[in-house]
Parts: C-alpha cells; sequence; structure tokens
C-alpha cells in the first residue's frame, strides 16, 4: 500500500527488529525511529529494508512516534510495536478502514489489556470516548492529524485518543489478536502520572 507507512519506534530492540521489519518491508513503506539504542537496532532494522531516522539519545516512546509522524510523507501511517507482538496482516485491516469508513483514526483493539493500571486509564477514558482500547501502541492515523497532536504526556494511554476526539477526528476500532513474546513486562509506574492527564483531558472536556 503506497498510501501507508509503518513507523516503528525501537529502543534496544536488537534481535527482534529485523524480523518485524521484514514480515513489513515487501508490502509498506517501514521507518524505524532508533531512540537512541546501545545495541544493533538501527543496523538491524536498515539491513531488513526499513528506512531509519535515528534519536541521538534516549527521549522515550512519545518523541520517538512524534518523530516519525514528521518523518512519514504519507497520508496514513500505521504505528506498529518493535517488539514482534503485532501481526503484519492486520496492518491492511487497519489502514483499509481509514479509507472505507471515511476515519481518521483507527485503533487495534486487543481482547485482553495485560495491565491493571492501563485497564483503569482505559475505563476512564470509554467516559468520553467509545472505545473499547484507548491503549493500545497499534493504530492508523492521518498523518495531517498525527502532526497536529502535542501528545504533551507521560505516554499515549487514553491521552492519544482524547485529544485526537477533541479535535473532532472520527474514530474506529478493529479487533486484533497479538502473538505471544518473550519479554518481561515491568510495572508501569508512569501510569501513576500518566492518570493525572488524562483527568486533565476528561475535566478539558466538559
Amino acid at each position: 500500500m503506497d498510501s501507508v507507512t509503518v513507523v516503528v519506534p525501537a529502543y534496544e530492540e536488537a534481535g527482534r527488529i529485523g524480523r518485524v521489519v521484514s514480515e513489513l518491508v515487501d508490502q509498506y513503506r517501514v521507518l524505524v525511529v532508533d531512540d537512541g539504542s546501545t545495541d544493533e537496532t538501527a543496523a538491524e532494522a536498515r539491513a531488513a529494508g526499513a528506512t531509519v531516522v535515528e534519536q541521538p539519545t534516549n527521549e522515550g516512546y512519545i518523541p520517538a512516534l512524534k518523530r516519525g509522524f514528521r518523518a512519514a510523507e504519507t497520508p496514513i501511517v500505521v504505528t506498529y510495536d518493535a517488539d514482534g507482538e503485532h501481526r503484519p496482516g492486520d496492518v491492511a485491516r487497519l489502514a483499509g478502514a481509514i479509507e472505507s469508513h471515511d476515519l481518521d483514526l483507527v485503533l487495534g483493539a486487543r481482547s485482553t489489556i495485560p495491565r491493571p493500571s492501563e485497564r483503569l486509564l482505559n475505563r476512564l477514558t470509554q467516559t468520553e470516548v467509545d472505545v473499547t482500547d484507548s491503549g493500545t501502541g497499534f493504530r492508523a492515523i492521518r498523518r495531517d492529524l498525527a502532526v497536529d497532536l502535542e501528545l504533551d504526556t507521560v505516554c499515549t494511554c487514553g491521552t492519544l485518543v482524547l485529544e485526537a476526539a477533541g479535535k473532532g477526528a472520527r474514530i474506529g476500532e478493529v479487533p486484533i489478536e497479538t502473538r505471544d513474546i518473550e519479554k518481561p513486562r515491568g510495572i508501569a509506574w508512569g501510569h501513576a502520572r500518566q492518570l493525572w492527564h488524562v483527568m486533565g483531558h476528561l475535566w478539558r472536556a466538559r
């Protein structure tokens, strides 16, 4: 799909990122934003066929995501996790829903949200926007909307959807299933601060 760029923020994903890129690059433009990795993430992604943008230092997921939005040159951007949990066949389903249903943002809705803190943020978001998974990292978005988002928060859980809705975006969802991967999931301490950002968005929406 020439209209789609898959943006993959990546940090210390050597050993995974090559496979992720190789599953996508035959069908899509793949843009990996290497967020200051000290391993071979950038080299592996480039060898697999991705365009690689390198952040000189580790700035975090949101700055890497925004860098990818700015660097993309297609009308639709799909955000995709670097750890390999997403299924490449779902990219067309999300991007296709943008075009076929005239939407601005399509979320890849997981059947299970793993962390209790993420489920709480999701329930709060649902009081304002009718979605089932506001914290997914797998989403298709029109680039003009993407570059207009401030995303001045700890992470995207809840707030990306709330900010997009506040700008009048038409939002939909496509159900997805994630793949099991061997990667430890630590406690997401940032979600405690993210709670205040979500509450602030909800307060301003009233």
